[in-house]
Order: structure tokens, then C-alpha cells, then sequence
């Protein structure tokens, strides 16, 4: 008598399992649904997170990828807009996007303007280059001298919190941060020898070291820790796309496809699981 209410079950299973993608885009606002897609941020100038292929001028990327995998479980396509960092929240505010992947730190200065999903861990690096390996061997050789950061970033503020607890309050002086357009700025002003070192996220500093062998030096361990997060519009609309989202990163997780792209870009130690929400400090 129950043989019925199995093969019922099993039918629905069977449904849910091959037809999920489109199950699941029933989680996103009708506007979203109706579009067929979901608009999405990234300034490709951050590899391996984030960049474009010099050959193709295709995007690729951790980001990239992640952002296709969120929209294949949704069940839509992705268009992504690119945007400059620090226009990225101000354009989900006024709808222009629907969301960011841009590596963000989710803090609570920008948390008073949108959510986050938590999706990954990040950490500020210092880091100088081969011109300075005699003057400059340990992370405390940089008291004195200019180090540079996106100013786009927490890192210049980061780096100031750093010198007064390690070099100011050890009688030595104090660090000059130096905020820079970008990551990439910080980089040309260091190997110019204008900076005598800088700050990248501690993701990005082996794919470096492999890109220009003999360039660059890490300093030391990451000297902060951070939640890296996908912001979204305080609205009813934005909280309805990053449950969505949040339950799409939930289940690239528990498929394994968010280890595979970790392991992908060389970024297993920054993996953030379970997935959170408004975590970051």
C-alpha cells in the first residue's frame, strides 16, 4: 500500500533535483524573474579574483566564476557591470545593480548602507620588493617608512592602527600610509621605488609572486582579519536577492563547487563556511 506514496516521492525528488534551477528562481523578485537575469558589479583589477584575460579581454576569475555558479542556481543569467570599487554601493543603492563581487570586507561603516552574505575571509598583507631586501627583512623594518594601499580600502586606516601599536608605541616612527587609486597603483609606485612597501589582501600575493618571479617579498603574516561579503540594497527587494543568493551559496558549498573554485585560484585558505550574514567586524 505504500508503494504509491514512494513513487510519488521519488517523482518529486527526481523534479526538484533536475528542474532546481528554475524551482529556485522563484526566491528572487518578480522584476529579476521577469529580466531573466541579475545584474552584478565587479572591477576587474584584482586577479586571481577578479580580472580580464589580456588575450581574450574575456573576465575570469574567482568572482567571475562564483558569480556564474550563483546564477546558474538561480536559475537566471548574470550580466556583470563594471564599476568603479567605490561606486559599487552607491549603485546598488540607486538599483543600478543588484549586487557586488568585488571581494568587499563587510564592516559595520558599510553595513549602514547595505547587507552582506559572507562568503569568504581575507586578510591585509605587507609586502616590498626585491630592490629592498637588505633595508627592509621583517614587517617592523617599515616603521618609517611610506607604504602604500588602496584608498579605496580599510587598508590605509588598517595600516595606521598597525604603526601605532608597533611602531609609535615603541618609540620608533610611525608608518606613512600612502592611499592609492588602487591595488595596481600601489604595485607601479612600489617597484618605482616611490613607496618602500604596500598592502595587498594576502589572496592576491602568491598569484603575484608567480606572475613577476623575483619581484615581490611578503612581509610577515596578514596583519588583519576580515569576512569578505556580497553587499545588497537595505530594501525589501535587496533582502529578498541575498536570501536568494544566500541560499545559492549554501548549496554551492554543500556541492563542493565553492571548494573547487577555491582550489581553483589558490584560495583554500580563505574559505568561509557555513555561509553567514552581517558577520564582519
Amino acid at each position: 500500500m505504500r508503494r504509491p506514496f514512494l513513487k510519488i516521492a521519488g517523482l518529486a525528488a527526481l523534479v526538484t533535483m533536475l528542474g532546481g534551477g528554475l524551482a529556485l528562481a522563484q526566491d528572487l523578485p518578480a522584476r529579476v524573474k521577469s529580466a531573466g537575469k541579475i545584474v552584478i558589479a565587479t572591477n576587474p583589477n584584482y586577479a586571481p579574483i577578479s580580472f580580464k584575460d589580456p588575450a581574450t579581454n574575456k573576465l575570469g576569475g574567482f568572482d567571475i566564476e562564483l558569480g556564474e555558479a550563483i546564477g546558474a542556481e538561480l536559475g537566471v543569467k548574470v550580466e556583470w557591470q563594471e564599476i568603479a570599487f567605490a561606486q559599487m554601493l552607491p549603485s546598488i543603492q540607486t538599483g543600478r545593480v543588484d549586487m557586488a563581487l568585488a571581494w568587499m570586507a563587510d564592516n559595520p561603516r558599510r553595513r549602514e548602507v547595505v547587507d552582506f552574505v559572507n562568503y569568504a575571509v581575507t586578510g591585509a598583507q605587507f609586502y616590498t620588493i626585491e630592490a629592498f631586501k637588505n633595508d627592509i627583512k621583517a614587517i617592523e623594518d617599515l616603521c618609517g617608512k611610506q607604504v602604500g594601499a588602496s584608498r579605496s580600502t580599510t587598508w590605509p586606516a588598517d595600516i595606521d592602527k598597525w604603526s601605532a601599536e608597533n611602531c609609535v608605541a615603541k618609540g620608533k616612527t610611525a608608518v606613512v600610509a600612502v592611499g592609492t587609486e588602487g591595488s595596481v597603483d600601489a604595485r607601479t609606485q612600489l617597484k618605482t621605488q616611490r613607496l618602500q612597501g604596500a598592502v595587498h589582501g594576502s589572496e592576491v600575493m602568491q598569484h603575484f609572486m608567480k606572475m613577476e618571479p623575483g619581484v615581490y617579498i611578503p612581509l610577515g603574516r596578514p596583519f588583519t582579519r576580515a569576512l569578505v561579503g556580497i553587499p545588497f540594497a537595505k530594501t525589501e527587494e535587496g533582502a529578498q536577492i541575498r536570501e536568494a543568493v544566500r541560499g545559492a551559496m549554501s548549496r554551492l558549498q554543500s556541492k563542493g563547487i565553492y571548494a573547487q573554485l577555491l582550489a581553483k585560484y589558490g584560495l583554500l585558505n580563505n574559505s568561509h563556511s557555513p555561509v553567514t550574514v552581517n558577520q564582519g567586524t
